[in-house]
């Protein structure tokens, strides 16, 4: 499908839902971390002319990562007039609750409790405005592997590119005009203390996870299988406890 055709069925999309919610939110919220994702899902709502209202939230952030969400968020308000951005240092809070859960200490939990919080902090900043949460997950991510945090970036309202594969949504971003630095930018979810990528977190390009998704003779594609089912847990219905009664 061509990119521009794309970009206005997503857009389309986006204020068809807003129209029809019986809740009519006033404002769009997104959280940004300078990655490919968040910065072409928050232009895609800038897009809509909506209320659109992004949040950097860094928690113990890498200078780079936390430098291109800001350039961003400066970027997205010169070009869009409906853009509010704020600024939510959150180390403070994870440090009390990392202090609180000390007798608990598990580098993977608290990675995913930044998700968590920042879960928790869009959805304060979308009640305060009668808003709802955009989710940023890819298709790979979100239907592939699973590669986001349960109850984290995973607790979103609505969900714009979740049926665009990684490589579509670099083509989106050229389209938007998104920063080159942020096109260009290895990715990683930023959860990490050493800045670890996305690639070596998987141990495999979304190149090729793509292509391991939709060719089952794919060279990856037993390597992709073992990372989907570790994590279908994510991906599946909540199993609940039925009674026939």
């Amino acid at each position: 499908m061509d990119v521009k055709k794309r970009t206005k069925i997503i857009i389309d999309w986006i204020n068809n839902y807003c129209d029809s919610a019986s809740y009519r939110p006033k404002a769009l919220v997104v959280g940004i971390s300078g990655g490919i994702d968040s910065s072409v899902v928050s232009t895609l709502c800038a897009s809509t002319g909506r209320k659109t209202i992004v949040l950097t939230m860094p928690i113990k952030q890498i200078k780079s990562q936390h430098d291109l969400s800001l350039k961003h968020a400066q970027w997205l308000k010169s070009k869009y007039k409906n853009v509010e951005h704020h600024l939510l240092e959150m180390d403070k809070i994870f440090s009390s609750f990392s202090q609180v859960l000390s007798n608990f200490d598990n580098d993977h939990g608290y990675a995913n409790s930044r998700a968590r919080l920042r879960m928790a902090t869009l959805y304060q900043v979308a009640a305060a405005n009668s808003g709802i949460v955009v989710g940023t997950g890819n298709k790979v991510e979100d239907f592939g592997v699973g590669f986001y945090t349960k109850y984290g970036d995973g607790g979103v309202d609505i969900s714009p590119i979740a049926d665009c594969k990684k490589t579509q949504v670099w083509e989106l971003g050229k389209h938007l005009g998104v920063l080159n630095e942020i096109i260009d930018a290895s990715p990683t979810d930023g959860l990490w203390d050493d800045g670890r990528n996305d690639i070596q977190q998987l141990g495999m390009s979304y190149e090729e996870l793509e292509k391991a998704m939709e060719n089952k003779k794919d060279p990856n594609y037993q390597k992709y299988l073992e990372i989907r089912e570790k994590n279908l847990h994510k991906m599946n219905p909540i199993p609940v406890c039925k009674f026939n009664e």
